[in-house]
């Protein structure tokens, strides 16, 4: 029999604009997506950082939710107090399944008492929707508006002095995890978001497909000005792992809950009966096993995804890395993984196998990188 042909990566509505640009796509996920531009990730790192980076983020999705039973059907998928958004505000949080493990992590936003958006991984969107629907559709309209919607992040100390003409929106008094909906950017129509993933200050801007490569154009075109730069995948891996950011498929999972992951604050037990709570109640009070720790590389190697990570006092192995890269800012190769809870406590020493060769690490406490 012969085998199936494999399924071609599907593009976002950016796809052409980064072949201009001389972007080295790959597949993400199923997704064609750019890994870098010419200037290369250290460059697109550093521009983010002092300048602005924008990064395609088309891929993720977008599902609305709508109806007086709304912020209910939300407030029993997510783990976050979703009774205590207004509108205009949004909130980081986790959906999870019956036994607690992370179904994905997401952003809400409020837009009105009766409309929600959520906005969920890329990789996650067929699953996530149907998982809404199984547990809620019948107590409210959802709807997947990923094909329709367009998403660029606009990130980097410089990014509101260069939007901010571009919009007669006040995005100047625009606080954190706060957002305009019904605005324009460069003429076309938009919902500007102070969110990010970068651990810099900067925006999300949301448009219709079709207006998202006259909207990327006219940001590249402001932002070149200051040094701004376009950013792929790489860059955007070790922005977010410098801030300690974590990505759903290699730090968080199914078979991994917000406890284990240093997501406790996401967590409010008084909010209602979400799905997950009583297995989340039942693991903190019989205490935590493992713990996500981040460690600093001591000795020469780069931590990769899947390395194992051994205890140094008995040589066993305890766990594996789950991110790992070399911070440019920080200057310190940083990396993230699930060992035991006595391991993961700050100061804690960790051997990472970097192919055959052990390598010290110690466990630090917070992000790596704070802006």
């Amino acid at each position: 029999m012969n085998a199936a042909p494999a399924l071609s990566p599907r593009t976002t509505p950016l796809s052409q604009a980064h072949r201009r640009l001389g972007a080295k796509m790959i597949d993400f996920g199923g997704w064609l997506m750019p890994v870098n531009y010419p200037s290369g990730i250290l460059e697109e790192h550093r521009a983010t950082r002092t300048a602005v980076g924008m990064f395609d983020v088309c891929h993720m999705g977008e599902v609305h939710f709508h109806g007086a039973r709304a912020a209910e059907a939300l407030q029993r998928l997510v783990t976050n107090h979703v009774g205590k958004l207004t509108d205009g505000r949004a909130l980081y949080t986790v959906a999870c399944n019956p036994s607690g493990g992370i179904v994905d992590d997401l952003i809400v936003y409020r837009v009105k008492p009766d409309h929600f958006l959520i906005v969920v991984n890329a990789a996650n969107i067929e699953k996530d929707t149907q998982h809404f629907l199984q547990q809620v559709g019948s107590w409210c309209e959802i709807h997947d508006a990923s094909d329709e919607t367009g998403l660029i992040s606009f990130q980097g100390p410089k990014a509101e002095t260069v939007l901010a003409p571009l919009t007669s929106a006040p995005i100047a008094a625009l606080k954190s995890f706060h957002f305009l909906p019904e605005v324009e950017v460069a003429g076309r129509p938009a919902w500007i978001a102070r969110t990010g993933y970068t651990g810099e200050d900067g925006f999300e801007i949301f448009c219709a497909s079709r207006d998202a490569e006259a909207l990327w154009q006219a940001l590249l075109d402001a932002c070149a000005g200051v040094g701004g730069k376009p950013a792929g995948l790489g860059a955007r891996d070790t922005l977010r792992l410098e801030a300690r950011l974590s990505l759903y498929g290699n730090d968080l999972s199914d078979e991994t809950t917000p406890l284990e992951a240093g997501l406790g604050w996401v967590v409010r037990f008084e909010a209602g009966d979400f799905i997950g709570r009583e297995a989340l109640l039942r693991q903190r009070e019989a205490g935590l096993l493992r713990k996500l720790a981040g460690f600093v590389m001591l000795g020469r190697g780069i931590a990769r995804h899947g390395y194992p990570i051994h205890d140094p006092s008995t040589g066993a192995k305890v766990g594996e890395v789950t991110s790992g890269t070399v911070g440019p800012t920080v200057g310190k190769n940083i990396g993230l993984g699930y060992v035991p809870t006595p391991l993961a406590r700050p100061g804690a020493r960790l051997l990472i196998d970097c192919r055959g060769r052990p390598t010290e690490a110690e466990v630090v406490e917070g992000p790596f990188y704070r802006r």
